[in-house]
Order: structure tokens, then sequence, then C-alpha cells
């Protein structure tokens, strides 16, 4: 398929258009005992970020509160959170100009996050960490501080130890098995991915630290 753009000529390499999720438009439901509320930043506390040569400032904050405790996002001022007039429970999420680009890409973002803070407070977020190979396994123990560490028999001559962040509980059915609990999705997915810096799954044994449902196709070795 060509295109004739003046005296220039290019080739697109699909035929087909883009698809768009619209994640942004689709409203959240809050389950039984979530809340939420608007809240204003102080200017002197407020974060910002630059998009197009232009500066948003991120001057509220959505808090979510539930069973499991409380999480806050920081939106900027164009973002719009409304109430459907006939269901209290299912929240919108808009913005003010949804055809600006800038606005149309933190759309979804805002609503993922909000989306992960209602999950997060109702039911939690859980990341599964395996250990593949001969010796392989996490130890959970205190430090001299008293803090639940993370200490990783991973085949090196020494044994790296991570201390367990605030706010996530961390637990080990078996030695080769981590499970990683908390209501901040970020803090529970960070976490599990500096465990697997350590080890990163390779692709000859297949041997490694793996997150969640990870896998790695094995390659044959060369023969020479």
């Amino acid at each position: 398929m060509f295109l004739n753009l003046g005296k220039i000529q290019t080739r697109c390499l699909s035929s087909s258009q883009s698809c768009l999720s619209n994640i942004g438009k689709k409203p959240l439901k809050l389950s039984e005992g979530i809340s939420y509320s608007l809240e204003s930043i102080p200017v002197e506390f407020c974060k910002s970020f630059t998009k197009r040569n232009k500066r948003y400032i991120l001057d509220r904050q959505v808090v979510v509160t539930g069973p499991l405790g409380t999480l806050r996002t920081e939106i900027p001022k164009f973002v719009n959170i409304t109430h459907p007039k006939d269901d209290q429970s299912t929240i919108s999420i808009r913005v003010e100009r949804p055809n600006n680009k800038t606005q149309r890409s933190v759309w979804g973002t805002v609503r993922s996050l909000i989306s992960n803070s209602i999950i997060g407070t109702s039911e939690g977020h859980l990341s599964i960490v395996k250990f593949v190979g001969t010796g392989y396994r996490a130890i959970l123990e205190k430090n001299d501080k008293g803090e639940d560490v993370v200490a990783l028999k991973i085949g090196f001559p020494y044994t790296p130890k991570l201390v367990v962040p605030e706010g996530i509980k961390v637990s080990s059915p078996n030695p080769a098995r981590l499970i990683i609990e908390g209501i901040d999705k970020q803090k529970v997915k960070l976490f599990a991915s500096l465990i697997r810096e350590f080890k990163k799954p390779e692709p000859y044994k297949g041997k490694g630290i793996f997150v969640d449902g990870e896998t790695v196709v094995l390659k044959e070795r060369k023969i020479k």
C-alpha cells in the first residue's frame, strides 16, 4: 500500500488501522467497604511532570480507603472524577480535552492507577517468586534492627540480603517459593523485580529467578 504525499511516496508497514484501547473511558466499580475522596495538595508539596515542553502540576490526590488500608494517587488539574447520577457505587474518569495528546495519554494511566488502588485496598496484590536451579532458595530471617530480611542462596560466594519494605508481607511456603503481598501494586512488583535482578532467567539451562507466570524459551548450545 502506497500513499502519495506530493512528490514523496511512502509505504505503510501495515494496512490495518491503529486500535486505541480507550481504557480511560471505562467506569470503575467501588466494591463494598471502599470509599474515595479528593484532596488538594499544598503548592510546596506538589510534584510535576513535563510533556511536550509543557509543565503539569499534580495538585490533587485521590484517596482510596478500604478494609486493608489507604492509598493515595496524585492527579493533574485536567483530570476530573465524577459519579453517575443513577449509580453512586461507580466512578468515571474524565479529562478536560479528550483530543489533546498529553491529556489522552495521562487519562488511561490515571484510571489504571485508581483501579489498582481499589483492588489493593479491598483484596490486595500478590506476586509469586520462583527459584529454579540446584540449591537455589530463599531464607526469611531478621537483621540486628529486627527488620524482616530475604536472604538469597543462588550460587554466589556471598549471600545477597534484601530488607522487606514497609507495607509488604513476604512468606515462603517452601524454600524455592516466595509470596509477596501488599496493598500497593507498585511496591509489590518492584520488590519482586529487585529479587529477580540478582539471577535473571537464562535461556540455556532454564535456571534463574522467575516472577509470576514468567517463562523462558530454551536455546540449544552451539557445539564447536
